[in-house]
């Protein structure tokens, strides 16, 4: 039997998905904007004062190029690296915590619940264990 694929369904838990694009697409937008002001200022400092001078002084347009676009390079690697950094953390946190109070359920201990913050991103899986948790505590009572 073949497996088929599913067709992309950007519908499923609407609010996370957006939260984590906003987060994404913002850093890409911060990043961009830094490297094209980087880029800004470094060409009319050297073209600007003087056209005649940077022509003579510049043999080809990668001489101008290349600074600015280290630049634009070190300030996206810079941001991609804080994102991959801190987005995670922001997920693996309640995960952490999601996991150990399972533990504890799974011992034996089933008046236990899951707590996280209203701001994590995983409120809404903990609020359903919590809730199927509660329903076989009440099958099993």
């Amino acid at each position: 039997m073949q497996y088929k694929r599913k067709k992309l369904n950007l519908q499923v838990k609407k609010r996370f998905q957006m939260w984590l694009l906003t987060r994404i697409l913002g850093t890409v937008l911060l990043s961009s904007i830094i490297a094209a002001i980087i880029l800004y200022f470094y060409s009319s400092q050297e073209v600007g004062n003087s056209f005649y001078d940077a022509h003579i002084k510049i043999r080809k347009v990668s001489d101008l190029l290349i600074p600015v676009i280290l630049a634009g390079t070190f300030v996206s690697l810079f941001s991609g690296t804080l994102l991959a950094l801190f987005l995670p953390q922001k997920l693996a946190g309640p995960v952490f915590r999601i996991e150990e109070d399972l533990k504890i359920i799974q011992a034996g201990n089933i008046d236990k619940e899951i707590k996280l913050r209203e701001e994590d991103p995983l409120k809404e899986l903990a609020d359903t264990i919590n809730d199927t948790i509660s329903y076989l505590r009440s099958k099993i009572k």
